[in-house]
C-alpha cells in the first residue's frame, strides 16, 4: 500500500502544479492580496513526468494492463500470475475458456482467439500437483483424489470447445486478412476429432471451406453436420449456398472453356486462311503492341470470308508513320494513301499521292516496289514478302529521292 499511496500523492502533486500554472495570480499572493499559505509542494527532484506517473501506474494491479512485461521481481504480479494458473488442467483451461467467450461477446475476436489458444495449451501442460485446504496436515500426509477419468471427459470437453470456439474466431478475423494468414478450417478438424458430432465445428467447417471455394469439401461438412441434426436451420442454409455457389463456380468453368475452345477455332481458322492464301508470317520476341489490332476474319470460323491487316505506313526520310487499324485484304494502297496524303509535317509539299512511290521489304531482306494500285492480298499473297508481328509495314517516299532510299537502305542491311 506504502507505493500506492506514493504514487497518489505524486499523481496530486502535478495536478496542484497544473493548476498553479493556469492561475492569473501572482506568484507571492493570493487572489484576495494576502501572502499566500505554506505549500506542501512534492521538492522539484521528486517531480515526475506523465508518462513517468503512467509507468508507475502500470506496475500497480488496479491499473495494469498486461502482466506478461513486468518485472519478474514484482511479487504482487507474480501472485495474480500464479492464481491464473492455479488449479488443474481443466480449471486453469476453463478459465481462459470464461475470457475468451467474454472478448467473443464484444467481437473482440484476436483476443478471444489469444484466450481460447491458451486454454488449449493449458490442457496440453503437465498435472499440477493439487493440496488440499487443510494445512494442518503434514506435507507427506497429503493426499488429493482425482477422478482421473472424469477429470479426462472435462479436458477433452473443454478441448473441444476452445478448437470449435477459436475455429469462430478465424472466420471472423479472415474478413480483413487473407487465407495464408488465419488457418481457417484446421481447428474444426481437431474439434471434430474429439466429437464427431460436434454440428457447430461442422458448421464452421463448412463456412471456412465456402470461404476459399473449397466446395466438396463444404458439402461434405454440411452433409455430415446434418446427419447428425437433420432439422437444423443453419446448416440447412448453408448447405444451400455451398450447392448454389457450386453450380455458380461449374457455369462459370463451363463459360471459360469454351471461350478458351472458341479462341482455338478462331486461331486454327485464322492459319487456314493465311495459307490457303500463300501469306507468310512471322512473330518476334519484341511483338509490339498493338492493342486490339489484329488479323482477322470478317467472320472468325469463316476461312474464306475477308481478311482484314493493320497496315503502318512508314515514312523513312522523315522518320514519320500513319497506322492503319484495318486494312482488307482487297483494298489497296492507293485507297488509304488518298485520305492520308497530303501530311501535316510536308513542309516541301512531297507526298502527294502522284509523286510518291511504295516499298516492302522481302523475306530475304531485300526491297520490293508495291504497286500502288494492287489490292494488298496481291502483294501479300506473291510469296516474297511476310507479314511480321501480324503488321504490315510500306514504306513510302517521294518518287525525286527513291533511288537515294534504295542506296540507303542496301548499305544499312550490308552493315547488319
Amino acid at each position: 500500500m506504502d507505493k500506492e499511496m506514493e504514487l497518489a500523492a505524486a499523481i496530486e502533486s502535478r495536478m496542484k502544479l497544473l493548476e498553479e500554472k493556469k492561475s492569473p495570480s501572482a506568484p507571492n499572493e493570493t487572489s484576495d492580496g494576502s501572502a499566500p499559505a505554506a505549500s506542501a509542494e512534492v521538492p522539484p527532484s521528486r517531480l515526475k513526468t506523465a508518462d513517468e506517473v503512467i509507468a508507475e501506474m502500470k506496475k500497480v494491479p488496479l491499473f495494469m494492463t498486461s502482466m506478461d512485461e513486468l518485472d519478474e521481481d514484482n511479487e504482487q504480479i507474480q501472485a495474480l500470475k500464479a492464481i491464473a494458473y492455479e488449479g488443474t488442467r481443466a480449471e486453469i483451461a476453463q478459465n481462459f475458456r470464461n475470457q475468451g467467450n467474454e472478448c467473443v461477446k464484444f467481437k473482440q475476436y484476436p483476443d478471444a482467439r489469444e484466450f481460447y489458444s491458451k486454454a488449449i495449451q493449458a490442457l496440453k501442460g503437465p498435472i499440477q500437483p493439487q493440496e488440499p485446504e487443510d494445512d494442518d496436515e503434514l506435507p507427506e500426509q497429503r493426499v488429493v483424489e482425482i477422478d482421473e477419468e472424469a477429470e479426462e471427459k472435462k479436458e477433452r470437453s473443454i478441448e473441444e470447445a476452445c478448437y470449435a470456439n477459436r475455429a469462430l474466431c478465424n472466420l471472423e478475423m479472415s474478413i480483413t486478412a487473407s487465407p495464408e494468414q488465419i488457418p481457417r478450417a484446421s481447428d474444426c478438424a481437431r474439434a471434430l476429432r474429439l466429437n464427431v458430432r460436434n454440428v457447430k465445428a461442422w458448421y464452421r467447417a463448412a463456412t471456412a471451406c465456402l470461404a476459399i471455394d473449397k466446395i466438396p469439401e463444404a458439402l461434405e461438412a454440411s452433409q455430415c453436420g446434418l446427419r447428425f441434426d437433420p432439422a437444423n436451420t443453419a446448416l440447412k442454409t448453408l448447405l444451400s449456398k455451398v450447392e448454389k455457389r457450386k453450380q455458380h463456380l461449374e457455369e462459370t468453368e463451363a463459360r471459360r472453356k469454351e471461350r478458351e475452345e472458341q479462341a482455338k477455332r478462331k486461331d486454327v481458322t485464322l492459319k487456314v486462311a493465311l495459307k490457303a492464301r500463300n501469306i507468310a508470317t512471322r512473330t518476334t520476341k519484341d511483338a509490339p503492341d498493338m492493342e486490339d489490332a489484329a488479323i482477322s476474319l470478317a467472320d472468325p470460323l469463316g476461312p474464306k470470308s475477308a481478311l482484314t491487316f493493320p497496315v503502318t505506313f512508314l515514312y523513312p526520310l522523315h522518320a514519320q508513320s500513319d497506322f492503319v487499324k484495318a486494312f482488307t485484304e482487297d483494298e489497296t494502297l492507293s485507297q488509304h494513301l488518298e485520305y492520308i496524303l497530303p501530311v501535316p509535317w510536308d513542309q516541301e509539299q512531297e507526298y502527294k499521292l502522284a509523286d510518291v512511290e511504295c516499298y516492302m521489304e522481302t523475306i530475304t531482306g531485300g526491297l520490293i516496289k508495291a504497286g500502288k494500285n494492287l489490292p494488298l492480298l496481291k502483294l501479300l499473297g506473291s510469296g516474297k514478302v511476310e507479314v511480321v508481328d501480324g503488321l504490315v509495314k510500306v514504306s513510302v517516299v517521294p518518287k525525286a529521292k527513291a533511288s537515294a532510299f534504295i542506296e540507303e537502305f542496301k548499305k544499312r542491311k550490308g552493315k547488319q
